[in-house]
């Protein structure tokens, strides 16, 4: 619709609508005490929806919040013209609901704005910074946790400290700058899918500041906080077409809109070195260790999601909701959940994870909520180790199969390659997407438009040897070597859909 294109674009005087929730508090009042890198879809769906509402609760506050995108300037070219507002829209299959987010009171484009997002971060006022940087932007092993110091951007940062553009980067620069100045360190959190995030930040913290200066690691060492949490709400990539529809209820463009479903979670460590917002208010569980929820979610949540995004993908499937409802891939997440995850769970009795398996899927089967499968399958390299590898290694301890979670990793090496079951080309978004289409090329997968199953086992071999994903155990141990070989091989000869119905 051209003409909703043309319509004035959203701003502080034009967003009242009936039935659409707005800010009720004075945003001229609101001083920014959060920055946050990573000003995507996820980050206005989650935290800063729990800001608004603390907004909301608290009237004035110094709890706004300064977007930091820094890699692309599509968010910051969205928002800017819009004064940092931008559309929240639920979708299930009861309706849409609207609600105008205000919690974003600035919005920078690091590449272009470096010195300005170091002195936001350095400010006396800014004391959390928060990140959804998504798992290569930490720059590290995956497998092992460490500072991949080969990693471009790391090398430029500690050669330039002052020109940083790396999470890290940023992150130690500013950090220098409040110790040099005499401002006491702010809390880093993460809000990634990593297992103990705040732990894995805080240590390649550490480890970058190390070889800058011996004294600045040891002062963020005492000084600093870096709490882990937990985050989960589902956030699709918008179309147009959403834009088109949340724009004519508002009766404005809004080129901002983010689309998520009703269901939201945050759980985080209470350790915060200069004052939080009050995050409880609105629903934030604050706790002492958030290990077994963190664990609870990557592997139930997000192993499912990755299982569901590269077996659905393959076997046709566009969206989350279309394949789970085919009932064989719906057996195949609930006998994955109850006897290869769950017992290697280790959640307080309160947990009930027979409700959590349902719920799961319920969110799964929203039709409203149309969840790429494509967009989960992205990054599948830095992705694997916290989602499947880990309930992997529990089971080899623990002497037990898992022949669905090793379908699971065999249905990501059959997709990386960027060629699906019927020939055609798929588009592969990875930090290892070269070398391991090199792989796939020097072992004969990508030789004609049907890969040769004779190509499997020494194909299969060539991508464990990717010790960043697979750590040096795995590769060595020969009860998973055989396992992903043989689910690899199945997937060759029968395709998809009926490995799906003969493991599930």
């Amino acid at each position: 619709m051209v003409f909703l294109k043309t319509m004035m674009r959203l701003n502080e005087h034009n967003f009242a609508r009936k039935g659409v929730i707005i800010p009720d508090y004075p945003r001229n009042q609101i001083g920014i005490g959060i920055v946050h890198l990573g000003l995507g879809a996820f980050h206005r769906a989650h935290q800063a929806f729990y800001t608004e509402q603390v907004l909301e609760e608290e009237g004035r506050s110094d709890w706004g919040i300064c977007g930091v995108s820094l890699r692309r300037p599509e968010v910051r070219d969205q928002m800017v013209p819009q004064g940092g507002l931008y559309s929240l829209m639920e979708q299930d299959g009861t309706g849409n609901r609207i609600r105008i987010i205000g919690a974003v009171q600035e919005i920078l484009f690091a590449p272009e704005d470096s010195e300005v997002v170091l002195t936001r971060m350095t400010s006396v006022q800014t004391r959390v910074v928060s990140l959804t940087v998504t798992e290569k932007g930490y720059c590290h092993d995956p497998a092992s946790g460490n500072l991949n110091l080969e990693h471009p951007d790391i090398i430029h940062d500690l050669e330039h400290p002052f020109r940083p553009v790396s999470t890290l980067g940023y992150l130690v620069q500013a950090l220098a700058l409040r110790k040099e100045s005499g401002i006491p360190p702010f809390t880093t959190l993460s809000c990634d899918n990593l297992p103990e995030n705040g732990k894995t930040l805080k240590n390649l913290v550490l480890e970058f500041a190390k070889h800058r200066d011996e004294g600045l690691a040891k002062w963020i060492q005492n000084e600093g906080a870096f709490p882990c949490s937990m985050v989960d709400r589902i956030v699709p990539a918008t179309t147009e077409s959403d834009r088109e529809m949340v724009s004519e209820t508002l009766g404005c463009r809004d080129e901002a809109v983010v689309v998520t479903e009703p269901f939201s979670q945050w759980v985080i460590e209470d350790q915060f070195v200069c004052g939080r917002p009050s995050w409880e208010k609105a629903g934030v569980e604050m706790v002492e260790d958030v290990k077994p929820f963190e664990e609870m979610k990557l592997r139930m949540l997000n192993g499912t999601h990755s299982t569901l995004a590269y077996l659905g993908f393959l076997a046709g499937f566009e969206y989350v909701a279309d394949a789970v409802l085919q009932p064989d891939f719906e057996r195949l997440l609930k006998n994955m959940m109850a006897e290869e995850i769950v017992p290697t769970l280790k959640l307080p009795r309160s947990v009930d994870l027979v409700q959590y398996q349902s719920a799961l899927l319920e969110r799964y089967r929203n039709p409203a909520l149309k969840h790429r499968l494509w967009q989960i399958a992205m990054d599948g390299s830095q992705k694997l180790p916290q989602r499947l590898l880990g309930t992997i290694r529990d089971r080899l301890d623990a002497g037990l199969s898992f022949p669905r979670l090793a379908l699971a990793v065999a249905g990501w090496m059959r997709f990386v390659p960027g060629q699906d079951e019927h020939g055609r080309m798929i588009e592969i978004r990875d930090p290892l997407a070269e070398e391991l289409r090199q792989i796939a090329k020097m072992t004969g997968m990508l030789e004609g438009k049907i890969p040769d199953p004779a190509c499997a086992e020494p194909y299969v071999l060539g991508v464990l040897g990717q010790n960043e994903i697979f750590g040096e155990d795995l590769p060595r141990n020969p009860q998973f070597c055989g396992a992903i070989i043989d689910a690899f091989k199945m997937l060759m000869n029968q395709g998809a859909l009926k490995s799906v119905i003969d493991v599930g």
